[in-house]
């Protein structure tokens, strides 16, 4: 489950990073605004499977309710996912 989070915040925080960086200055200044539409979409989608993982991994890490707020703030911050991960999925202990 953790490894599957990872990689859906990673592709989430990316798709994020395309949408502010590249999509929306295509969109405002090159009036193009179809990338935006595609980019925005799947973003849209990763976004709502990352807040369902986010939850689905809680019992597992055991996160209280403030680390899983701050899981799921970091969805809406640039960069926030990357460091989500680093913090709290990183560095995982096998037995």
């Amino acid at each position: 489950m953790i490894s599957s989070f990872r990689l859906i915040s990673y592709l989430e925080g990316i798709s994020y990073l395309l949408i502010l960086f590249v999509t929306m200055p295509l969109k405002y200044m090159f009036e193009s605004p179809e990338p935006n539409k595609i980019i925005g979409m799947a973003h849209g989608f990763l976004f709502l499977i990352y807040i369902v993982f986010a939850f689905l991994v809680k019992p597992e890490k055991q996160w209280n309710t403030k680390t899983l707020m701050i899981v799921l703030v970091c969805s809406i911050i640039p960069f926030g996912t990357f460091w989500m991960d680093r913090k709290y999925l990183g560095k995982t202990v096998k037995a």
